[in-house]
C-alpha cells in the first residue's frame, strides 16, 4: 500500500506478483499433471514402434535359410509334394526370413525381386496350389540369385 504523507523512506510500494501462493501451488500441480501425462503418451507410442522392429528382423539368417531349404533339401522335398503341412510352413517362414535380410553384395531391388518370387511360391505350397512345385523350382534357380549377391 502506498501512503503519500508518510516520509519517503517509509513509503511501501506494493509488490508486483502475477500470483498468489494459492495459484501457483495449483498450476505446479498442473504442471506436474501435464508433464507426467506427457510422458505417458510418450511412452505409449514408442512402445508399437519397438514391437514392430522386434518383428521385422528376421527370425532365420541367409546362412541358416541356405543349409536348412536350400542344401538341406526341404525346398525340393515341397516342390516334390512329399513335405508334410508343418514342412511348408516352416519352408515359408524361412524365405519370408531370407527376403527380410539384406544381401551381402549386389542391389537391393533385385533381391527384393528374386526372393518375393521365392515367397510368393512358398505361399502357394502352404496354400496347397497345384502350381507351387513348378513356381519354387523355377523361382528356386541358384545361379540367378548367387551370381548377382554371393
Amino acid at each position: 500500500m502506498l501512503y503519500p504523507n508518510a516520509p519517503l523512506r517509509m513509503r511501501v510500494r506494493p509488490r508486483l506478483t502475477l500470483f498468489t501462493f494459492e495459484e501457483s501451488y495449483c498450476m505446479s500441480k498442473n504442471l506436474i499433471a501435464l508433464l507426467s501425462g506427457s510422458m505417458l503418451v510418450a511412452c505409449l507410442v514408442c512402445a508399437p514402434v519397438t514391437a514392430e522392429e522386434e518383428d521385422s528382423k528376421p527370425k532365420f539368417t541367409t546362412k541358416e535359410v541356405m543349409k536348412t531349404a536350400m542344401k538341406g533339401g526341404l525346398l525340393k522335398k515341397v516342390a516334390s509334394g512329399d513335405a508334410s503341412d508343418e514342412e511348408k510352413t516352416q519352408l515359408h517362414e524361412m524365405l519370408v526370413a531370407l527376403g527380410k535380410n539384406q544381401p551381402k553384395k549386389g542391389e537391393a531391388d533385385s533381391w527384393k525381386e528374386l526372393t518375393e518370387a521365392l515367397v510368393k511360391a512358398g505361399q502357394a505350397a502352404v496354400d496347397g496350389d497345384e502350381d507351387a512345385g513348378d513356381m519354387l523350382t523355377k523361382a528356386s534357380n541358384c545361379k540367378a540369385c548367387h551370381d548377382k549377391h554371393k
